[in-house]
């Protein structure tokens, strides 16, 4: 890792919405009796790991927040980093301006970690992700588009289905109910996505299987898969679709939250191992990521391999799927951020 000392300036957003104030906690239960106190232990947001990370670096971090407002983008102009660590997930809300992000941050040259603006758009437009890995001849769900009445894209498609917005991350927009048997219940799920989230609506084959994560550090030339993480959906009810719904993933009181979890893939033959790993890569090539980003894969119980979708900006918590996978490979969370803030300045030397 590079022994430079960088001024490196953590970059995220936050909107009034998502600034209001949080709701009254309830009031703690009772203690009996003798029975002690037990201190919680306050949760750290992912920048927060990654600034006390970059101090143990060596480096000088600071923190920038787009709130919405421009007076946040013209300071983002004379911030001085030499380095921004781009955490950015939208603008005012709007995910789709995350590209734009990236495009500003191109503009005044200043450098940053991550994927730049056409692989933003890439990644997250799933129905263009989609068309790139078929180019690339890597194999994913066959699917539809829809927005209004008209058909932009369409493979001949089978039942069970599964619905989506075409540009949404973080599992948004996917429930129980994403999953569609009958032409009643896809045309309710196309009617729901596209008032719901003005967006069109991604009509994707399920594809039964084990969930696959293989997060990848690098850019083309040098990116190398990290262990591969597996979420287990298998203890689900029955009748619940084996998908990462947004439940699953952040809706910690729900009974779908508890009985999922993420674990390194320990039962994987080396064969199939290896090819999840090279499919991933050829992937995260496919829709240029860099520096690090994560491949989702579905691996069907004919051993065959389906790439979902990639993440050009996969949650960097210590105790998030990216993390566990570092730690799996011998890395310590501080030498995964180094190893990031390296690839990253590589690029601009």
């Amino acid at each position: 890792m590079t022994g430079t000392k960088l001024k490196v300036t953590v970059l995220y957003d936050l909107w009034e919405e998502t600034a209001a104030e949080p709701e009254e906690e309830a009031p703690p239960p009772r203690r009996r009796k003798g029975q002690k106190k037990r201190k919680k232990k306050p949760v750290k947001h992912d920048r927060e790991e990654i600034f006390e990370a970059l101090e143990k670096l060596g480096h000088e971090p600071s923190y920038h927040v787009l709130d919405g407002r421009t007076q946040s983008l013209l300071a983002l102009a004379k911030c001085g980093a030499d380095l921004i660590f781009n955490l950015t997930e939208s603008y005012a809300g709007d995910d789709t301006k995350e590209m734009h992000v990236a495009a500003f941050l191109d503009i005044l040259e200043i450098p940053y970690t991550g994927a730049g603006p056409h692989a933003v758009i890439l990644a997250q437009d799933k129905s263009i992700a989609k068309k790139m890995f078929a180019f690339h001849g890597i194999k994913s769900p066959f699917f539809a588009t829809s927005w209004r009445g008209s058909i932009d894209h369409a493979h001949d498609i089978a039942f069970p289905l599964i619905v989506k917005p075409t540009s949404e991350d973080g599992s948004i927009g996917i429930d129980a109910a994403a999953v569609v048997t009958s032409i009643k219940e896809l045309m309710e799920r196309v009617s729901y996505i596209q008032t719901e989230f003005d967006s069109p609506a991604l009509i994707e084959e399920y594809i039964e299987g084990r969930e696959i994560y293989a997060s990848i550090l690098g850019s083309y030339e040098n990116a190398r898969a990290l262990p591969l993480v597996e979420l287990d959906l298998s203890k689900l009810p029955k009748g619940v679709p084996r998908i990462a719904s947004q439940d699953v993933k952040f809706e910690k009181d729900t009974d779908a939250y508890k009985l999922t979890k993420s674990a390194i893939a320990e039962d994987l033959d080396e064969e199939t191992e290896t090819r999840l790993t090279e499919i991933a890569i050829k992937a995260y090539r496919a829709v240029k990521l860099r520096d690090y980003g994560r491949i989702d894969m579905r691996l069907s119980s004919k051993g065959e391999v389906y790439v979902i979708e990639a993440n050009p900006n996969p949650w960097l918590s210590s105790g998030q799927e990216f993390a566990m996978a570092a730690r799996k490979s011998g890395l310590s969370y501080t030498q995964m951020i180094g190893e990031i803030v390296d690839h990253a300045m590589a690029r601009y030397a």
